[in-house]
């Protein structure tokens, strides 16, 4: 498969489910922002979604035959795009078209594990999970809890439980700049 190409540099956090992906990251994108890196955050969901509820008008605009609804507000926007087309699942292409890269430094992406685009492995052990690393070689470091699988894969291991030391790997290895925030991190 063809290195996925787009013009922010991507970091893609690969894992089998449990392992923590999303806790992680909720601890990574502050340290990151910290940073002044403005970031975007794609996640793949393996199962069926929906951030509209029955009663709410966009949910009865998309019931009515809307196959894109954009919700916005003073806070926030929301696009709402309805996938006409059954596939198997969808792939990082199609969800970065969604993006506009314009005022980005970097985009994470959760899931997602089995295209072509830097990533690090999350690792722990006590999952008795194998490695995905040997088989992927666009995984850049592992982030373990537990011992390091080895150094015979020529790959930087990083603390599962340090985001700090994550956020420094992902700076570096992008060739990141990072520069003073504007605004405090987010609690």
């Amino acid at each position: 498969m063809a290195q996925i190409e787009y013009p922010v540099p991507l970091m893609g956090f690969a894992a089998f489910s449990g392992t923590g992906k999303t806790t992680l990251l909720a601890r990574l994108l502050p340290a990151l922002t910290a940073q002044g890196l403005r970031i975007a955050v794609v996640k793949h969901a393996h199962h069926s979604f929906d951030i509209d509820h029955p009663g709410k008008d966009s949910h009865t605009l998309r019931q009515a035959g809307a196959e894109r609804i954009l919700v916005a507000s003073r806070h926030r926007m929301a696009l709402i795009v309805e996938q006409a087309e059954r596939r198997d699942d969808v792939y990082l292409a199609d969800a970065l078209a969604m993006l506009d890269p314009a005022g980005l430094d970097l985009v994470v992406v959760e899931g997602f594990k089995h295209e072509s685009f830097p990533k690090i492995e999350l690792h722990r052990p006590a999952l008795g999970k194998p490695l995905l690393h040997p088989d992927d070689p666009t995984i850049v470091a592992i982030a373990t809890d537990g011992e390091g699988p080895g150094s015979g894969y020529g790959i930087p291991h990083l603390p599962l439980n340090g985001p700090a030391d994550i956020a420094a790997f992902v700076i570096t290895h992008l060739g990141l700049t990072p520069r003073p925030s504007p605004t405090p991190p987010r609690a």
